[in-house]
């Protein structure tokens, strides 16, 4: 098979969708890989690197789409690509298209198979190709919150884990996942005050386990989420729902209520936003004020540390780009239940059923659009 990895165009998105040793893997196997040239250039992954992996350097992207059977990236396919898309090509990434009824429709329209990283599911129950994510950006969540603190951005004035003698700041945890448990980690290494909040009973008494007397939990309920809220210096929004978009737990009224100079992080906001008052923002322009409430909405949060991300997301994605390479996008997916529940858009099919009901679209499953 013919794989493309083109440069990423986010805004300040620095992640590459295959790292050298990923191409490596493929090429041994016979495939052919196809990288733009400078894709990883600015997390030290050389177009000399690719290139002894046994990678084909191409000029531009549209070089790299018009080649390759299927399109490895990182974040969701932005209007250009999506217009350099062809029938039947595969694209496998991250997509979040329950909020994003543009993109979901381009994707449609292209008659491509696309397959998300979000919804590829485990065993276990479990997102193996979100949870490295989740985890950088529930542990950034935390640095990025206690920088908001600081007077000069627009916070309190506070310092997270406070001194001798002077209160820690208290820090309001939505969702006991894998964003939520790597929030409250840093956040207890810093001396906060952690209180987390999630509506599986089952998971607040493994994170009491887990962390003992060191982490406070709470059942979530609109009460208990009101009470916490409007007396938080930090609010991290880690709430999921797969594939769908994320409920608005926060609402302006307790945004309005809350203490002036407090921080919103809502990392939901790559599906839609926990906080009816988010919207997405960017590294370029990550924060904005809202009833004297600062919210940092970073729709791609560990682009900022993007060597660390593309490694990690490297580990978990490749043994699926491998079966997709070595099978086909049909055949692997008929093979995997859970690299099938990955599968949102089908040759013009909108085949994942929560962005269906988001954006009130046809749906057909998977097994139907692959003859299962």
């Amino acid at each position: 098979m013919r794989v493309g990895v083109p440069k990423e165009i986010k805004n300040h998105e620095y992640r590459v969708g295959l790292t050298p040793a990923a191409v490596r893997e493929l090429t041994a196997r016979g495939h052919e890989v196809f990288v733009e040239t400078k894709a990883g250039d600015a997390i030290d992954l050389t177009d000399e690197l690719y290139m002894k992996a046994g990678a084909k350097i191409l000029p531009a992207a549209a070089e790299v789409f018009d080649v390759a059977d299927m399109i490895v990236k990182v974040k969701e396919p932005q209007a250009v690509e999506i217009a350099m898309l062809k029938k039947g090509q595969t694209l496998f990434t991250y997509l979040h298209l329950a909020p994003d009824p543009d993109q979901t429709k381009g994707l449609i329209a292209s008659g491509a198979v696309c397959i998300a990283y979000e919804t590829v599911t485990d065993p276990h129950g479990g997102l193996p190709l979100l949870a490295p994510m989740s985890e950088v950006a529930g542990r950034m969540s935390i640095q990025a919150g206690a920088h908001c603190l600081e007077r000069a951005q627009g916070g309190r004035g506070l310092l997270l884990g406070g001194v001798p003698g002077v209160s820690a700041a208290k820090v309001v945890v939505l969702g006991g996942g894998v964003v939520g448990t790597n929030a409250a980690r840093m956040a207890m290494g810093l001396e906060a005050h952690v209180i987390v909040l999630d509506v599986s009973l089952k998971r607040l008494k493994e994170l009491d386990e887990q962390f003992g007397s060191q982490l406070h939990t709470l059942y979530s309920t609109m009460d208990t989420i009101e009470s916490e809220i409007v007396t938080a210096d930090l609010v991290v929004g880690g709430v999921l729902l797969p594939g769908a978009e994320a409920p608005k737990l926060i609402t302006e009224k307790m945004v309005r209520e809350m203490k002036k100079g407090s921080v919103i992080v809502d990392v939901a906001i790559d599906q839609g936003g926990c906080a009816e008052t988010s919207h997405p923002t960017t590294h370029a322009d990550p924060t904005y004020m809202v009833h004297d409430v600062v919210h940092y909405c970073v729709a791609n949060m560990p682009g900022a540390v993007a060597r660390t991300s593309t490694f990690a997301l490297n580990n978990a994605t490749l043994p699926f780009t491998l079966a997709l390479a070595n099978m086909g996008a049909d055949a692997a997916m008929k093979a995997d239940a859970h690299l099938r529940a990955g599968l949102n858009v089908y040759k013009g099919a909108l085949t994942y059923k929560a962005v269906a009901d988001a954006q009130h679209l046809p749906f057909e499953s998977a097994e139907k659009v692959l003859g299962l």
